[in-house]
This record gives structure tokens, C-alpha cells and sequence, in this order.
């Protein structure tokens, strides 16, 4: 299958579904490794792909460097997703998306605090690159 806006659209709906269950069971105040876990549980449940805890490449003019930035959940080879669970999403955690984004050439990416009252309204963000501009519909 290609890669289109739309199959974007779908699995984020699907991630962000995952993402509902493990906050209806759980609600806020965990650990974000709990959420990881329990979510890593989900997608499997639900026959969705991923790697977690994926290491992120990074190479500085021809040398690869060792920087153990690790992405929580590297979903159908795409779809970076960063997990948390704080009080509020700060500007560093939208940096620290993108910046995946752009290093996994990903053209989205979704950012998910579980520590909120109402995950779908408040818990998620989605965010896109240069890269999806480029995609079909």
C-alpha cells in the first residue's frame, strides 16, 4: 500500500483509539511507562504494528552518532508517537516530536498526555511536516 493523507488519517484514528481504551481502564495520574506498556498492549490487541523504544538514527556529517534518543512507539513504520504524562504539554515535548518526525522522515507524528481528564479532547496532538504537504490524497 502507498503511502496517501489518508491512510495517515486512518491509523491516527486507530492510535488515537488505542490510546481511549488504556486512558478509559487506567484515567490519569500514572506513570508514563505504565501507559507505554499498557499501550503497547492495545495496539497489539488490535493487530497494529510498532516498534517501541525504537532508536533513532542520527548522523552529523557522515558520522553516526551514538545519542540514544528513543522514540516511545514507532507505529506501521511512519507514525512517530510520543507518550506522557505530565501536567501539560510544554513547547520541549512538540520540539522533541518534530525533530523525530524529521529524523525518521515521518511526515506525521502524534503526541499523547494521558494526564488530563478527557484524553481525546485535551490528551492528543497531532502534528504534520514539509513531508506530508507532498503525499496524495
Amino acid at each position: 500500500m502507498s503511502l496517501t493523507k489518508t491512510y495517515l488519517k486512518d491509523l491516527i484514528y486507530k492510535v488515537n483509539g488505542a490510546a481511549i481504551e488504556v486512558h478509559k481502564n487506567l484515567g490519569p495520574g500514572l506513570l508514563e511507562s505504565v501507559y507505554h506498556k499498557c499501550m503497547k498492549r492495545e495496539l497489539t490487541i488490535r493487530n497494529i504494528e510498532f516498534e517501541s523504544e525504537l532508536i533513532i538514527p542520527i548522523n552529523y556529517k557522515g558520522l553516526d552518532i551514538e545519542a540514544e534518543l528513543r522514540c516511545d512507539l514507532f507505529v506501521e513504520n511512519i507514525l512517530p508517537v510520543e507518550l506522557k504524562a505530565t501536567d501539560g504539554i510544554n513547547p520541549v515535548h512538540e520540539a522533541q516530536l518534530l525533530t523525530y518526525m524529521k529524523l525518521l522522515n515521518a511526515p506525521e507524528g502524534l503526541l499523547i498526555n494521558f494526564n488530563v481528564t478527557n484524553i481525546f479532547k485535551e490528551g492528543q496532538k497531532t502534528f504534520v511536516n514539509e513531508l506530508y504537504r507532498d503525499l496524495p490524497e
